[in-house]
């Protein structure tokens, strides 16, 4: 599962010209599903993006988590983040999960960042969707959870 989470200002996800979702301060998390993950990633990836500590404090310091700062969470799916551009022009997406699993752990993941305290905004899968974000700093992380849960000193 990957995730690219930019800390923002505001955002908001647009379906069909409506507002689906939208927040103030806090993470836009746009989500990715590969074909091998499980619902032990929707959990870990959430556990993870939703504790990391990147708002400054009152010294500057990136030190203070969504908490501290009664941020909000917006979750877009994106499968293209599976993109695989390595041959030609035109990105390959066959290591995207199939759109049945893909629909089920992006539905995980939001009940995951629930569970933890952050009742996601989000977008629809599948929809063609416009997304806007004023990004703060910018501060934007890239989470994999195949790199992550690899690693001997996951945390």
């Amino acid at each position: 599962m990957r995730a690219v989470l930019t800390r923002v200002n505001s955002a908001s996800v647009t379906i069909g010209g409506a507002v689906a979702g939208q927040i103030g301060k806090g993470f836009l998390i746009l989500l990715g599903v590969g074909p091998e993950d499980t619902q032990e990633d929707c959990k870990y990836l959430a556990q993870k993006a939703l504790g990391l500590r990147v708002f400054e404090d009152e010294a500057g310091k990136m030190n203070l988590g969504l908490e501290q700062i009664g941020g909000q969470v917006l979750v877009v799916s994106q499968f293209t983040l599976y993109g695989n551009c390595r041959k030609g022009r035109r990105p390959s997406f066959t290591e995207a999960a199939p759109p049945e699993l893909g629909n089920r752990l992006y539905e995980q993941f939001l009940k995951e960042c629930e569970a933890l305290g952050f009742p996601p905004q989000h977008g629809q899968f599948g929809a063609d969707m416009q997304v806007a974000s004023v990004n703060d700093g910018p501060v934007t992380l890239i989470l994999d959870t195949q790199q992550m849960m690899e690693s001997p000193r996951r945390k």
